[in-house]
């Protein structure tokens, strides 16, 4: 069975020194968790990985069949290839390669049995020159690595590092100068096939915030999205699930024999250019639902309902 990136939805992300680190990846507290990633790059202190290694290393045998996808994300290629002498390894999902750059790619591949999923990030300062995106876009687009990349995870806190800045309380990760980075890698790498998550929103006591950028992220085409505090899961993943008006058009558009153009409740639905579109939006009502009471798109609740 091939795993969708729409599987993902809001992924929590939790240190590897997190003392129940067993119980969180089982989703034992969480039973609606549909994805977790166990960190040991910048969540932890550089004199923590040694506790944090050893915490997954009891940590792996403990995971259950029921347990959400696990990915750990490593340090580096060094505490890569700890974790992968341990034993449980083999029940977790895949990996998050962090920074990910052409180099790094490479190394990590190296390293990476093909059994697991491939999750890179794209954090670096070669994220800002279109080049070096090419260049990215061009190793993973390789045989061999191209089948094993479930999703690529936009580093947002790590870019806007590079820039020296911070969102201000009240304002979505696209109304400061990280917006357009978005929206260029959305664009450098959907079109070949590759699905990117949204990045991380800091502020989880802020979820009117968090709601309009939900709604931000879904406009750019994101399939699912970092999650730093249990709080936030389940307020992401209410907006993956689609209107019955969007619903309603995307099977429309998925008929054998639909027109080339037609209306839909005044609404242009043209198959050659929005089958795309409704494909995505018949998986996301499969995996999440139909919004009750919600008709039209803009009604997504979030820009102004709780």
């Amino acid at each position: 069975m091939i795993l969708s990136p729409l599987s993902l939805g809001a992924s929590l992300y939790v240190p590897a020194t997190c003392p129940n680190l067993a119980a969180v990846a089982n989703g034992k507290n969480m039973p609606a968790l549909r994805s977790v990633i166990l960190c040991t790059e910048d969540s932890i202190l550089p004199g923590q990985v040694d506790t944090a290694l050893e915490n997954l290393r009891r940590c792996l045998p403990q995971l259950g069949a029921n347990a959400p996808l696990v990915f750990v994300r490593p340090r580096n290629t060094a505490v890569l290839a700890n974790i992968l002498t341990m034993e449980g390894v083999g029940h977790i999902t895949g990996f998050v390669v962090p920074k990910a750059t052409r180099e790094s790619l490479v190394a990590h591949v190296a390293l990476i049995p093909k059994r697991f999923l491939l999750m890179p990030i794209l954090e670096t300062r070669e994220v800002f020159d279109p080049a070096e995106v090419a260049g990215i876009r061009q190793a993973l687009l390789t045989p061999g690595v191209r089948e094993r990349v479930l999703a690529l995870r936009i580093g947002g806190n790590d870019l806007m590092n590079l820039l020296g800045i911070r969102r201000r309380p009240g304002r979505t990760i696209y109304d400061g100068a990280i917006g357009p980075v978005i929206a260029s890698l959305a664009t450098a790498f959907t079109p070949d096939g590759f699905s990117l998550t949204a990045p991380v929103f800091e502020e989880f006591g802020d979820l009117e915030t968090l709601d309009e950028e939900v709604f931000r992220d879904l406009e750019h085409g994101l399939v699912g999205k970092t999650a730093i505090h249990p709080s936030q899961v389940s307020r992401i993943e209410k907006h993956y699930r689609v209107s019955s008006m969007d619903l309603a058009m995307a099977s429309r558009v998925l008929e054998p024999g639909a027109p080339a153009v037609f209306p839909v409740e005044q609404v242009m639905c043209e198959p050659a250019t929005h089958t795309a579109w409704a494909r995505s939006v018949v998986a996301r009502a499969s995996i999440y639902g139909v919004m009750e009471g919600v008709e039209r798109a803009g009604d997504l609740p979030g820009r102004n309902q709780s």
